[in-house]
């Protein structure tokens, strides 16, 4: 949920390498942009793939995802419904002998919860890269192969505008500390859980610290002009939001007014 950004955090990834394959669930709306991005990772024509975000509970995208086979992995970026809700169904129709694997244990079946000292057999050069902030649980996925590479970001950095800190289970300084992390990867292209693919992460990541740190600069004027509750802020800071997404802003302002040391009632 992105405010007054809108678009994509950079340039749109001209093409997928060779080795990715995205499946888009048939859920679109406000906080899941076009619907939620599955992405298969594939080293070779005859290897396991790895499934990233199933999704919704959709047969149809179920059925999809499954027909990609042979799957020898299923990984989550975080939590979140609208990317965890199909992956018991699917592991069934995986025949209930493939490993869902996420940071959160209650998302986890077949194998141990995902940590940065993870290491997965999969023909793929995949790392874990801890990235908490939109929730607690957050991951990002380094991966290369065949000279090239790429990040899954999950809801990190999405595709098109900005994501929501979910407080309380989402932390702004964790965000940041993640942002700052992503940065590093220049020329890399990003896989968001939510839009299209993107050229660069480092500089997608490097434009949601200045955005982020324009709205703190913006709550601070609210709170300093006499807002006292993250309603009040929301009222202010996403005047021109729909209102019928300000439930979503007023997690995001929680998480800023929390980071700035603001009391709330």
């Amino acid at each position: 949920m992105g405010g007054r950004v809108t678009g994509a955090a950079g340039g749109l990834a001209e093409e997928l390498p060779a080795w990715v394959t995205l499946l888009r669930a048939p859920n679109p709306g406000p906080m899941t942009l076009d619907g939620t991005n599955t992405w298969v990772l594939r080293a070779g024509p005859d290897a396991p793939a790895v499934v990233v975000d199933p999704g919704p509970a959709d047969e149809g995208h179920l059925a999809a995802i499954a027909a990609q086979g042979p799957i020898g992995t299923v990984l989550i970026t975080h939590g979140h419904a609208d990317h965890t809700e199909g992956a018991p169904r699917l592991r069934e129709l995986l025949g209930g002998n493939v490993p869902v694997l996420a940071a959160d244990p209650a998302h986890t079946a077949g194998g141990p919860p995902l940590n940065a000292d993870t290491t997965l057999d999969t023909g793929l050069d995949l790392r874990l890269l801890p990235t908490p902030g939109h929730t607690a649980d957050s991951i990002c996925l380094l991966v290369a192969h065949d000279g090239e590479q790429v990040v899954l970001t999950g809801d990190t950095i999405l595709g098109r505008g900005t994501t929501v800190v979910a407080h309380p289970d989402g932390h702004l300084g964790a965000y940041l500390s993640s942002l700052e992390l992503l940065t590093a990867y220049r020329g890399t292209r990003a896989l968001p859980g939510h839009g299209p693919a993107l050229a660069d992460c480092g500089a997608a990541a490097g434009f949601y610290l200045d955005h982020r740190r324009a709205r703190l600069d913006q709550v601070r004027a609210a709170v300093a002009a006499g807002a006292t509750t993250a309603a009040d802020v929301v009222a202010v800071v996403y005047a021109d939001v729909d209102r019928s997404l300000w439930w979503a802003a007023e997690w995001s302002v929680r998480a800023q007014l929390e980071h700035l040391g603001v009391e709330q009632p």
